[in-house]
Order: C-alpha cells, then structure tokens, then sequence
C-alpha cells in the first residue's frame, strides 16, 4: 500500500470512528421526562415538556387559576394552544432543547431561568441559537403554578380584552 492510500485510509477509518461515538453518545443520552413537582423548576420544566409533548392537558394543570384569563377546562386551554400553535409548539419540529438553569424564590413567588438552544441545519451549515427567557411562578395551597412566562406562553392569558376564540 503506497504512503498515501495508508493516509487516506486512516482519515477515513478516523471519521467512521468518530461518527459512530456521536451515535452512542446520543443513543444513550437518558430520555427527558417529568421531574418531582416539589419545586418551581420542576413545574416549569414539565410544563415545558408538556408542551414539547403536546401533552396539553398536563400543560393547563401547571397554570395558576388566578391568571386574569384562565382558560375555564383543559379543553378551553387545549383549543387556545392549538389555534396559536404558532406560538407554543413552533418547537416541535425542530431541534430545540429546553434546560431549567436556576431559580429564586422570594416569599410565595419565584423566577425560573430556562435556556434555549435551537440547532438549525441546513444543506451547507449548521448553527446553533441561544436564548435565556423567564418563567414567573407562585406558590398556591402548597403548589408552584405559573403565573406568566416570557416565551412558551399565551400573552393573551394576561390582556384585559382576553383570548379570542
């Protein structure tokens, strides 16, 4: 085998090997799920993966019923968030991953700080955009609910003329 076909062949071999790593490595990545509801960065991040789920009767139980226009059932809610699907499950289909970072919490009410990452890919390049939005909760009979959210949210449940529907 001349010098360079050896060359050739060990970046070749050296891709496949490293092609195969990223494969294990994202095969046994543990699959997300719910976390303990104990905490407002466990409500806020499975009413995230609920919405990411489309689990959406899940999502509505997260939301306090002190919101200005708290959709009266599940079905109501259900109905808000596919008519604006646009706004609240745009992620879905893409590759975008939703990481709680940190809290605080003052009294009865707390901050929950979530960062996004949302991989785009297309035929020549691929990047990667990050974002840190909030999420608002407080604690009502002895649960965290969410009271409003930066992003991942219906602003219209927080406008005085309400949800059209």
């Amino acid at each position: 085998m001349e010098r360079t076909d050896r060359f050739l062949f060990g970046i070749v071999a050296g891709v496949v090997v490293l092609v195969c790593v990223a494969f294990t490595v994202a095969l046994t990545r543990p699959a997300q799920s719910y976390k303990l509801e104990d905490s407002p960065d466990g409500v806020a991040h499975n009413y995230l993966f609920a919405l990411q789920s489309e689990e959406l009767e899940r999502a509505y139980r997260y939301i306090s019923p002190t919101i200005k226009n708290y959709p009266a059932s599940s079905s109501a809610f259900t109905n808000l968030v596919m008519e604006n699907r646009w706004i609240l499950l745009n992620n879905v289909d893409e590759a975008v991953t939703l990481q709680v970072e940190s809290s605080s919490i003052r009294d009865s009410r707390a901050t929950v700080y979530v960062s996004e990452t949302r991989f785009q890919h297309g035929l020549l390049a691929s990047s990667q955009d990050f974002q840190t939005f909030r999420m608002y909760l407080q604690m009502e009979d002895g649960e965290w609910k969410i009271i409003d959210a930066d992003t991942y949210w219906l602003q219209c449940l927080r406008l005085e003329e309400g949800c059209q529907q």
